[in-house]
């Protein structure tokens, strides 16, 4: 097989696929494969291990099973500090997210068996897997844009489409095989879908170019033709080094308060999981069952057709030069869509309809298959925000979404009482769009402040802020029996209502600082 060379990202741009390079969507199903082993695992995870041992689940308490969650979730943002360096020093991004892939599939096989030695070698697997991954496919992203930093906040948004696609449908799929079948066979079905994004990745690396080789390929390169990387190092190293510092500053500013928004945020998987499943009306009869079964359906297949109008789009421009690489994930979207149908008619034929606990997840994902778009155009038109501004209103409109779980648990009295499920909707929907604001925006201005000799290693750093709010999260989280005991639900939720809108007031009074302090990156 031959393959264009391409030499610089300016040719990219010459192989386009809505707007972007072919290469930003072979990343885009990569990550969403990734990403729908991990959604799909972790959607199952504090269900799993608190559900009664009469239904397979293991009967923890949710206190325990939440800081298990927190402790993992620190891993999977922990590890990416050591994965960045590897990749830079021995394996290069595209080895590390090969490697890192192949780990991770088995860190879900073993946790399909299902007892507690190979659930602990599991999440391990999945921590150190995900350390390669994560930070390299990020690194790739920002070499592919280095030369358009003016497209890498839409770049960025449409990458993070890819994510929340995966999300949805893994959480979806593994979410609703893994509470209605089997809970071996929903963290099997994440492990799956994990290798074929594997494969797809590695019989289609070659459209990066020189993007992400070896680092010895790199350097022979660099010597040999003097490439345009070479010249802007040079360049970069005649920037003075106050300037650096204090954009690394700023980094570091971002990277803090994100540890604020994980820290809500990540109360998906714990907290408002238990809450989805304990004080949730999830059980529906005659029209509103009926409905909801209509309304599933279309949030189901439609999305997902959108996500196939992608694939048609990547499989037209690359086929002829990637076949197999092609063929692999055409093989992996005609599975999914067995899966969704089945999963339709199974429910269609059911005489009552019981939601899933972890159907609420897919929210977040769903919504942000709806917004990234827009919020794409919103960061290259004239009417951008400030970086600080993003970030405030990201953390603002966090702050409202639990604002919604507050203001509904103030009903709940006793275990028997159950709110309706609009309550988590709303929150979702506020937790989406500030999410909007800070997630992928985040990696964005790491990209254009680091050096381009650092980005992988700053990636690497910025993850490592994301673990802390993890695992403040997973704390926070655990606290959920013991505050409501002593207060009250809704003072649980209370206290992620006022802390996030705190946080995002506080840092955008910092605006004028911190764009002093960018030097004029924008």
């Amino acid at each position: 097989m031959t393959t264009k060379n391409l030499g610089t990202p300016n040719d990219f741009f010459e192989n386009k696929v809505l707007g972007h390079p072919a290469g930003l969507f072979v990343l885009f199903f990569t990550e969403m494969w990734e990403r729908f082993s991990y959604y799909g695992m972790r959607a199952l995870l504090v269900l799993f291990l608190t559900s009664s041992i009469a239904t397979g689940g293991w009967a923890w308490s949710s206190a325990e099973a939440i800081s298990l969650y927190g402790t993992y979730t620190m891993g999977v943002y922990l590890t990416p500090v050591l994965g960045g360096l590897i990749a830079d020093r021995l394996l290069g991004y595209r080895w590390a997210v090969i490697v890192g892939a192949l780990i991770m599939t088995l860190g879900h096989a073993s946790m399909a068996v299902e007892t507690p030695f190979f659930l602990y070698v599991g999440l391990g697997c999945l921590m150190i897997g995900n350390g390669l991954f994560k930070p390299n496919m990020t690194s790739i992203v920002s070499n592919m844009y280095k030369d358009f930093p003016e497209k890498k906040d839409g770049a960025y948004s449409i990458f993070y489409m890819g994510v929340n696609a995966g999300a949805f449908l893994g959480i979806m799929l593994c979410g609703y095989i893994g509470e209605k079948i089997s809970w071996s066979w929903g963290f099997g079905l994440a492990g799956i879908f994990m290798f074929l994004g594997m494969l797809q990745f590695y019989f289609t690396k070659g459209i990066f170019g020189n993007i992400g080789l070896l680092p010895s390929e790199e350097r022979k390169l660099k010597a040999a033709e003097k490439t345009t990387d070479t010249k802007e190092i040079v360049e970069e190293e005649k920037v003075p080094g106050h300037i650096i510092r204090d954009r690394l500053i700023v980094v570091f500013i971002f990277s803090v308060f994100t540890i604020f928004f994980w820290a809500a945020f990540e109360q998906a998987g714990g907290s408002m999981t238990i809450f989805a499943k304990e004080n949730t009306t999830r059980i529906l009869t005659g029209t509103a069952g009926t409905t909801f079964k209509v309304v599933d359906a279309v949030l189901t297949i439609v999305p997902l057709m959108i996500i196939t109008y992608v694939l048609s789009k990547l499989f037209s421009n690359t086929f002829r030069r990637f076949k197999t690489g092609n063929i692999v994930l055409s093989v992996s979207f005609i599975i999914i869509w067995c899966i969704v149908l089945w999963k339709v008619q199974r429910e269609f034929s059911a005489e009552t309809t019981e939601i899933a606990a972890s159907w609420f997840n897919i929210l977040n994902s769903l919504f942000i298959i709806c917004f990234a778009p827009g919020f794409s155009k919103w960061w290259e038109s004239k009417y951008n925000l400030p970086a600080s501004m993003k970030f405030g209103l990201g953390l603002t409109l966090l702050g409202l979404g639990f604002g919604f779980l507050a203001y509904a648990a103030m009903s709940i009295t006793s275990p028997e009482i159950k709110v309706s499920m609009i309550w988590l909707v709303f929150a979702y929907l506020f937790h989406t769009l500030g999410e909007l604001c800070i997630s992928p925006v985040g990696l964005s201005y790491v990209s254009k402040l680091v050096p381009a000799k650092w980005i992988g290693f700053m990636f690497g750093v910025y993850y490592l802020f994301i673990a802390m709010g993890n695992k403040l999260a997973g704390a926070s989280g655990s606290m959920i029996e013991e505050i409501t005991s002593k207060y009250s639900l809704s003072t649980f939720f209370l206290i992620f209502t006022l802390i996030p809108i705190a946080a995002g007031i506080i840092i955008a009074a910092l605006h004028p600082l911190i764009k002093r302090l960018m030097h004029g990156v924008k």
